[in-house]
């Protein structure tokens, strides 16, 4: 602004030095009033300057309150979206460390789960195996107790003398035989219960001399005789008695063989 002004009065000296070489002169007065006008042309200039200046300073104040505002807004917007992001994202974040923290807990509890499985497991095999030990011992001691009752007999004496053939007759009237002794073990059962008295078994050889059967059919395998016994005393001895001449130290051999029709009571044996 300065400047300018002193640009004019410049201008103005240039012009004065223009008339006084042109020789051209004039009254004081309109000296006075060139530069009556000249403090006035420069005053204008110089109020207009300033106006235009202030105009442009105000314009741009506004300008820059915009840009001012219009920055704040944008920082607010971008504040807001990176609380929201935030919060978003936080939300996020306990929502999958819920989901982990459920998710590690039903892996532990799966894995108990697993372990009692196998726990179970092992003591269901153990206990199976257990099992399969006592169904075979339990099977062993069937098998045994059917070949025991195959093999188990009832036995009875009878309290009349009577022949031999009358003798199997009341034995099998009472669905029994006379006794058929197949091992040690059963003399000495038999010696043992009825040795006090000679009796009937169920052993014969009246079908053919010399050849002794039971009353099943079956052949004499397991021997007990007296000694010299059988002698077929008289020709006419087929039959069989156990508990003769019963000797203080001797329970098994007490076979001998008499007559059939001679008295005796009779031993019967019902088997199972």
């Amino acid at each position: 602004m300065a400047s300018t002004r002193l640009q004019k009065i410049k201008e103005l000296k240039m012009n004065e030095d223009i008339y006084a070489n042109s020789g051209i002169t004039d009254n004081s007065n309109d000296y006075e009033d060139i530069y009556a006008n000249e403090d006035d042309v420069a005053e204008t200039s110089v109020t207009r300057s300033h106006k235009g200046t202030m105009t442009s300073v105000s314009r741009v104040n506004t300008v820059e309150r915009r840009y001012c505002r219009l920055t704040a807004v944008c920082l607010g917007l971008l504040c807001v979206l990176l609380l929201t992001a935030i919060t978003v994202l936080w939300i996020k974040f306990n929502n999958l460390t819920t989901e982990r923290d459920q998710i590690q807990t039903s892996y532990i509890n799966l894995t108990r789960e697993r372990d009692q499985i196998q726990t179970n497991n092992e003591n269901m095999a153990n206990e199976m195996g257990q099992l399969q030990k006592e169904k075979e011992t339990l099977q062993k001691n069937l098998a045994e107790l059917e070949q025991e009752k195959k093999t188990s007999s009832f036995y009875y004496i009878s309290t009349e003398k009577k022949s031999w053939s009358e003798s199997r007759k009341f034995c099998r009237e009472r669905g029994a035989d006379l006794v058929i002794i197949n091992s040690r073990k059963e003399q000495e059962f038999i010696s043992e219960a009825f040795g006090s008295s000679e009796s009937w078994i169920g052993l014969t050889d009246v079908d053919t001399e010399g050849v002794w059967n039971w009353v099943d059919k079956s052949t004499l395998t397991a021997k007990f005789w007296w000694t010299g016994e059988p002698n077929d005393y008289g020709g006419n001895e087929d039959c069989a008695v156990t508990g003769y001449k019963y000797p203080g130290s001797e329970r098994v051999s007490t076979w001998a063989d008499y007559p059939c029709d001679r008295p005796a009571v009779g031993i019967c044996e019902k088997r199972f």
